[in-house]
């Protein structure tokens, strides 16, 4: 799928009613692209399809939890149904974890990884045959600056999202040839309801004082994203000298996070 008139161009946005993924659907159907929303809370959901009524493109909304490979591959299909095909997955739905990995409930720990993990899994091999069917596609997974980082009672988190990170880079080998694109997103912190929702111990407590995204800028890049495809993305400049002292640093940045999760 190259670049070019994103109009009559469908996608798949998980994690839809709230946060980045809300924000992302709102900027895709400016654009005039059709947006199959899928997220658990049907409340929300309502009010999306109400908030995206002066919108371009048209939305569908899917009540469904991408842990649960049924529910996702009926968003696919209901979609597919609705709009003839499916060209962008926007893997958005994900949890944070916050506390020490070994203390941390089990309960915790499973529903931090069929989120972010066989959620995306998920969504990925629900959305590419479809993708397949249009002649290509475009996948976008949000991971997180985390990823690549050692940030000490956020383990699991970033664990998470490095498996993310790992998974996209090697697809996108997979399926170039199908005329599949795969970005990776690495999105720092952004002023969500995510940190407050973030399971474990002292999930919410106050966060630090670093700059923080809004859910729109992050939004704003998955546009830009669609619109100048690109293998992997981090967003702002201070996120990129982040990473950049995780690699020359690692473990003086490492003994910094800890002071901030522990």
């Amino acid at each position: 799928m190259s670049a070019g008139s994103v109009e009559n161009r469908v996608a798949l946005v998980t994690g839809a009613s709230s946060g980045i993924g809300r924000a992302t659907t709102l900027t895709l159907l400016g654009a005039g692209i059709h947006v199959i929303g899928m997220a658990r809370n049907s409340e929300r959901l309502a009010q999306l399809e109400e908030d995206a009524r002066e919108f371009q493109g048209d939305v569908l909304t899917i009540a469904g939890d991408v842990t649960q490979r049924e529910d996702v591959a009926r968003a696919v299909k209901e979609g597919v149904a609705r709009f003839g095909r499916l060209d962008i997955l926007v893997a958005n739905a994900g949890v944070g974890l916050r506390g020490d990995l070994v203390g941390a409930e089990w309960a915790a720990l499973e529903s931090l990884l069929r989120t972010n993990v066989d959620g995306v899994l998920h969504s990925i091999r629900a959305a590419v045959p479809a993708m397949r069917e249009s002649g290509g596609g475009h996948i976008i997974t949000i991971s997180s600056l985390a990823a690549p980082l050692v940030v000490p009672y956020s383990a699991a988190y970033a664990a998470s999202k490095a498996f993310l990170s790992s998974m996209a880079h090697s697809l996108r080998l997979e399926l170039e040839d199908e005329g599949i694109l795969v970005t990776d997103m690495l999105v720092g912190r952004t002023a969500t309801e995510f940190d407050s929702r973030r399971l474990g111990a002292g999930a919410r407590e106050a966060g630090s004082s670093l700059p923080v995204m809004s859910a729109e800028e992050v939004a704003r890049g998955v546009m830009r994203v669609i619109d100048r495809p690109r293998r992997s993305v981090t967003l702002r400049l201070f996120n990129r000298l982040i990473l950049l002292a995780g690699r020359l640093a690692p473990d003086l940045l490492g003994r910094m996070a800890r002071r901030q999760y522990r």
